[in-house]
């Protein structure tokens, strides 16, 4: 642990109830366009969101579904994947719909 985080922890420990729940509001807030199921890096499939762990897009799971896959299976087609990072993926797209739709688009030109 860091000596910054340890400040943290003691500083922490001498808040009111009160207070601790107005900082948890605000981590919370600031984490609430985190998806630590997806992630995005320059050198895999061009910096598309993928799948942690993967270099499975999330724009094709996303286009898997619309073309009448199910859950069950694109868990098949990917067996590396579960349900819970499906639901990543469903989360990711309904926060970033209009990047994710841009992604399909152009692979569909590909």
């Amino acid at each position: 642990m860091t000596a910054l985080l340890e400040q943290v922890g003691e500083m922490i420990g001498r808040l009111s109830r009160p207070e601790k729940a107005q900082i948890l509001q605000w981590v919370v807030s600031d984490l609430g366009d985190a998806f630590p199921g997806v992630e995005s890096r320059p050198g895999i499939c061009g910096g598309e969101p993928c799948m942690v762990r993967t270099r499975i897009p999330v724009w094709t799971l996303v286009q898997a579904r619309r073309l009448g896959a199910s859950e069950a299976d694109l868990l098949r087609a990917y067996p590396v994947l579960n349900a819970g990072d499906l639901a990543e993926a469903w989360a990711y797209y309904r926060a970033h719909r209009e990047d994710i739709d841009q992604q399909v688009a152009a692979n569909e030109e590909a």
